[in-house]
Order: C-alpha cells, then structure tokens, then sequence
C-alpha cells in the first residue's frame, strides 16, 4: 500500500473531512500524544539507532571455523594450517626478521619503552628498546661463534633480556640455567656444552657455581659475570681458583656481528631432556602483536613469547621476584597480554568460586556467566557489557583490568574452566599445544573460535600428523594416533646426544611427541591421552596418569594430586594436597573440625575426600581401573622450591614418586579391592 493510501484510510476509517491542508496529526485522533510522550518516543528511536550503531559484533575468523585445517596431500592424517595457500609452510613472518637480532631490531625501530622493572612500593620503571640494543657484550674468553656457549643463571629481570640480546649481538648460543634443575644436573650441562662463561644474577648463585669449580668438575669454568654488587672476598676466593669475576656492565660495548638464520641460537634444557638444540631460524617464527601491549614475565624465562612480543614493540614487565607480591605487579603492571599455564587458571577458577558463598550470589555469577557464554558461542569477545559492569568488574580488577588477550598452554586445561573464565574477564584466551622441541608452539586456536575442549588447528608453520600406537588401540585411519610434528620450527636436535636425538625425530625429521590427539570434524586437534608417562597396571590396563590428574584437580578440596600405579598392582593410588584454602570450611561442612594438618590426619575425613575424588571422576567419564582406590593427603603443597614441580609447574614425577615412596607402599599394603 502506497503512503497516500494510507492516509486515505485513515481518513476514511475516522470519518474525517478535512482538507489536504489539514495538520497530519489531526489524522490521529486516537493517538494524541503529549510532548513528553513523543520525546519519549525519539529517546526510543535514538536509543535503538545508537545500539545499532556499537552494538557488539562478533570477531571476524580468518578462515572457515568449519574448516581450520587442510588435509597434506589427500592424507587426513596429516594436516596443515587453512590460512595457506598450498602446502608451503610459513618460514618467517617478517623478509626482514629472520633471526632473534633481527627482531629486536624491528623493534627498535617501531617502538621506545621495552623492559619494565619496579622496586617494592615503587612504580614501573622502562628501558628503552635503543638502551638495551646498545648493550653489546664481549664476553672473556669468548669469541663470536655460534658454536660459543653462554650460560645465564638467574631471576626474570631486565638484565636477563640484556644478556641475551648481548649474546645474540655476538652470534653466541644462549645456555638458560635454573635453580630447579639442581647443582648435580648443572655440573653436567656446564660439562656437556662445555661452558666458560656464566652470567648470575646473585653472589649465593655464583658461589654455588664456584664451589663446583673449586671441587675440580666444572674445569672449563673460567668467568663469572653478576647483576648484583658482590664482595671483594669472593672475587679473590676466585682468583684461586683461576676464575675472574666481572660486572655486566663491564662487558659492554659497541661493536656488533649479528647472526645468520642457521647459526645456532639456544640450548634449552628442560626437565628430561639432555639439551634441546635451536637455530635463529626455528626461534624466529612470531605472531603478530601491536606495539601497545604490555605483558607481564612470571614464569621461568623461556624467551619465546617475550621476543615474539619485542619484535612488534610490545613491553615486557617484569615481577619484583617475590611470589606473594604476584597480584600487586599485576594490577600496577596492567597487563595487556598474559601467557599463562592452566594450574594458574585452575587456581583463579576455584578463587573466584570460593569468594562466591551466598546463594543469591552465585546463581547471579553462574547466570551472569551464561549471558557472556552466550555472546561468545555467538562469536562476541567483550568486557563492557551490563554483566562486566554488575558482576565482573571486581574479577577483571585483580588482573589490572586491561587483559585484552591471554595464552594458555604446557598442560591440558578443563574445558568447563576455560570457557568459565572467558566470559569471566572477558577477554581472549587462546589456547595452544606443543613443546620444547618444536620451539614451544605447533597449533594454535583460531581467532573467533572460542568453543572448549579442544588446542586449535596447526600453525602455518607446521604440519601435524597423527601414527598408529598399536599397543595402546589408536590408529590415524580412525582419526587418533601419536602427534608428530614437522617444517622449520622443529628443533634441530639434543646437544651432542645423537641417540636421544634419533628417538625424537625420525628419518623424514617427524618430531614424535609422545603425547595422543584426535582430529575433529572442524580441522582442530582434541589431546586425548598421554604416551610418555603411559604405564601398564597388572590386569594390562594402560593409564595415562596426567589425564587423571586434571580430571581429579576439579574437586573442590582438591588442589594437587599426584596418581601412581605400578604394573605389579591392579588399581591405583593417589598423593592428594587439599586446598588451604577451602579445606577446612569443607571438612567443617562435613562435620570434621580440626587444623589443617589435623584434618590431613584424620582418617574418615581421607575417605570422604576420596569419595568426592570418584564422584567427580565418575562424572568425567573415568573408568573404573582409571579411579584412584587410595589416597594420602599431605599438607605441603608441590612447588618448585621442594623440588617437586618444574619451572613450568609440571609434577616432577621421578621426584614425587621417591619422596613418598613410603606412603606408596603403606596404601598398596593396607588397601583393599
């Protein structure tokens, strides 16, 4: 119907006569509105047009979400990245970055403020990009050679950044060393790379080093360069035994002989490995970053992640060194972007559920969640809405309130956490999978993907294929095997370990991860089941015990937890460390009251917690050979200090296993099945 007939009918309809010059409002006798009323009624339509207008719109995926990967060759087995154009892999991401020199250089030239460092009660301090470029270093006794092993041997610091980049402005490898590793495993990395030099941050590090030498086993030891002022006693305590020690910055100085992309770069010794081998050339794969973000150094210093973030101009903030002061950093820091393992998730999920005690209020929070899950499913990543403002805010405070991204990999993490905490602080997080010896990363999650339960689709710079393990029932003609990995990221080889070296990587230069995924209709990877750590119960059950973990690190009074079995026995037992924190309030909810340690001890408590243990792996699909029959609880949590968790917060299983070993026996001798 034309506008004029509409007019018309109105006309008719009321019975009016009035002239073609009438007000159009007297066409609307049953409709006479007060000026507030038609204010009322722009406010309504402004509103809309401004919803319309910023209203969220959902994140734009670089490809097909249905389609992430590509089959290698008609092989779905074997799959690379869908942002290809064929089957060529992504070497480097810049033509003119293609070592770690070259990509501290870029970001020289697009950005100023670098490494941040703050004193207690201090704000943060920055170096430029300019002053940490001119901080060369010719180090004693050495010469630039990519074959020219440096050590460094000390805290996440500022100087830690300058004498990596000296070492690199040198074309000398990079050798990370870390107290965990333990002086027996240092002694014999110091031998193997055959090590004279030794940056340390701290005297008590460097003496440490020293008495080996003294002892006569570190003999090619013959300089020691500290951050931190030192005593006249323990330079002269050196010179006997023939060992100089320097300041940094008595090193420095101008001239430079960058690297080539095949010249060695880092050695990298990780728990378990003899010394993963890198050329500047497999560490100088990035992914693009903007010269606005901050991030913030917690975890032990494994330098991909920050170099990829100083060749885009990022900052990189550093903590004060002490643990309990974490939080303080962050919220100063104000962080943009967090690399992050899932433990850390785990804990500020059960955080945030446990400052949650009213009814009331947690059925706000779980709805509040579902509203921001709904967005995401939708493809909507934000933190403005009414559920931020009302119910997140405080949650998105604790972090400094500027996460605009975050990282999360090394461990497999619950998909119930994961999409909890992206509606939470509505922010990115993206989830990865790899190792070591692929230079930390082979898949990625695609951006505008934001469904759980998976670690996202190969990076361009790899190919993932999946083999038979017929001792475990996985076969790639079914869509599960073991994970392998190659193209340039692929590590080069264990340090003067050729046996070690054929075991990872085979003939075709297949890095074997020992870990088992599952490919997914969308073209992503699903980690199913572990094949390092497998081991056989005596019924010829596989377990893979980590899976386990993860399944059980989701009761509530539950924060570590350590299950081992032994292929003389038929079921398995567990090492439980209850969470401080809820351990007591859920024991008194249970109508135990006690201490902490009191309650560790009491044996129907222990009970009541294995029960809470089975109901939760019930409920994740655990099998009844996969459910722990025994458990000891132990009021000492896991750290790195004890020895007891890697740099990266891994259990160290040999380690466990050995500390309590006693307790092992006693529950196989006094459990019954």
């Amino acid at each position: 119907m034309h506008f004029q007939d509409w007019l018309q009918s109105l006309r008719s309809s009321a019975g009016l006569k009035a002239s073609e010059s009438q007000d159009f409002w007297s066409l609307l006798p049953s409709c006479s509105l007060s000026s507030a009323s038609l204010l009322g009624l722009g406010a309504l339509a402004s509103l809309t047009a401004y919803w319309l207008v910023t209203r969220p719109r959902p994140m734009r995926p670089p490809c097909d979400l249905q389609a992430q990967s590509v089959a290698v060759n008609g092989d779905p087995s074997c799959r690379r990245s869908a942002l290809l154009k064929d089957d060529t892999l992504l070497e480097f991401y810049y033509d003119d970055t293609r070592t770690v020199f070259d990509m501290f250089q870029r970001g020289l030239r697009i950005a100023g403020p670098c490494l941040g460092f703050r004193q207690p009660g201090q704000p943060y301090q920055w170096i430029s990009y300019t002053e940490v470029l001119g901080s060369g270093l010719l180090a004693k006794g050495c010469q630039p050679n990519p074959q020219q092993f440096v050590g460094i041997f000390a805290q996440n610091r500022p100087e830690w950044i300058i004498s990596e980049l000296a070492c690199y402005t040198f074309s000398m490898a990079v050798v990370p060393l870390y107290d965990t590793l333990g002086l027996e495993a240092m002694v014999h990395i110091l031998n193997l790379a055959e090590i004279s030099l030794v940056i340390c941050d701290r005297e008590e590090k460097a003496a440490a080093l020293l008495e080996n030498k003294e002892k006569g086993v570190t003999p090619k030891l013959s300089c020691l360069v500290l951050f931190n002022e030192f005593s006249e006693a323990f330079v002269e305590r050196a010179k006997n035994c023939e060992t100089e020690v320097l300041k940094l910055e008595q090193l420095m100085v101008s001239r430079m002989e960058p690297p080539q992309p095949e010249d060695l770069a880092v050695v990298c010794f990780t728990s378990g490995t003899t010394g993963t081998v890198f050329d500047f050339h497999t560490v100088s794969l990035g992914c693009p970053l903007t010269s606005s973000l901050y991030g913030t150094a917690i975890m032990p210093f494994f330098f991909l992640s920050q170099v990829s973030m100083f060749c885009h101009g990022a900052r990189v903030g550093f903590y004060q060194g002490d643990i309990s002061l974490l939080m303080d950093d962050i919220k100063t820091l104000k962080p943009t972007f967090f690399p992050v393992v899932p433990r850390l998730l785990n804990r500020i999920y059960d955080k945030i559920l446990g400052s949650v005690t009213s009814p009331l209020r947690r059925a706000l929070l779980h709805y509040a969640v579902r509203r921001k899950q709904a967005e995401l499913s939708s493809g909507v990543v934000r933190n403005n809405s009414l559920w931020d403002k009302l119910v997140f805010n405080r949650i998105q405070a604790s972090l400094g309130g500027n996460l605009r991204f975050a990282l999360t990999a090394s461990a497999p993490i619950s998909p119930t956490v994961l999409s909890f905490l992206r509606a939470t602080l509505g922010c990115l997080i993206f989830e990865g999978y790899g190792q070591t010896e692929c230079t930390a990363g082979c898949t990625f999650s695609m951006p505008g993907d934001w469904s759980a339960g998976h670690v996202g689709a190969p990076l361009p710079c790899a190919k993932v294929k999946l083999i038979d393990i017929p001792d475990m029932n996985y076969f790639a003609k079914n869509g599960d095997g073991e994970i392998c990995i190659s193209g340039p990221s692929v590590f080069r080889g264990y340090l003067r370990d050729p046996e070690r070296t054929a075991e990872a990587l085979d003939s075709d230069g297949w890095l074997h991860s020992g870990d088992v995924g599952q490919w997914l209709p969308n073209g992503t990877l699903r980690i199913i089941d572990r094949k390092k750590h497998i081991f056989k119960l005596s019924q010829g059950e596989y377990i893979a015990p980590e899976k386990i973990e993860n399944v059980y690190t989701r009761c509530v009074p539950v924060l570590q937890v350590f299950v081992h079995g032994d292929s003389l026995q038929s079921f398995l037992i567990g090492i439980v460390v209850p969470d401080p924190e809820v351990f007591v309030d859920w024991a008194k909810e249970r109508g135990f009251m006690g201490s902490y340690e009191e309650l560790c001890q009491n044996p129907d408590l222990k009970k009541a917690v294995l029960e809470d243990m089975t109901a939760v792996g019930k409920e994740a699909g655990l099998k009844s050979f996969e459910q722990v029959k025994g458990v000891y609880l132990h009021p000492e949590t896991f750290s790195i200090a004890n020895g007891l968790l890697t740099p990266t917060l891994k259990s160290r299983r040999v380690d466990i296993r050995r500390v309590f070993q006693e307790q092992i026996s006693s529950m196989y001798s006094k459990t019954a099945i």
